[in-house]
C-alpha cells in the first residue's frame, strides 16, 4: 500500500474514533439526565437514545474494519 493511502486510512480512522467518542458522550449525557438508566427515558428520548446507539454501533463497526485494514498492512 502506498504511504499516501496509509496516511489517509489513518486519518479516516482518527475521524471515526472522534465520531464514536462524540456519540458515546451524547448517549452518556442523555442517560445521565434521566437517572442513568434507559427505562427512565420518555418515549421521545428513548427514540433519540436508540438512534444514537445505532449511529455509535455503525461508527464502531467502521472503526474496527479500519483497524483490521491498518493492522494487515
Amino acid at each position: 500500500m502506498q504511504q499516501q493511502d496509509l496516511a489517509q486510512q489513518a486519518h479516516d480512522y482518527n475521524q471515526i474514533v472522534l465520531e464514536y467518542e462524540a456519540l458515546d458522550h451524547q448517549i452518556d449525557a442523555l442517560l445521565a439526565a434521566h437517572g442513568g438508566i434507559s427505562r427512565n427515558l420518555s418515549d421521545e428520548n428513548f427514540v433519540e437514545y436508540k438512534h444514537l446507539v445505532d449511529l455509535r454501533d455503525v461508527a464502531y463497526n467502521k472503526m474496527k474494519a479500519l483497524e483490521r485494514t491498518l493492522l494487515d498492512e
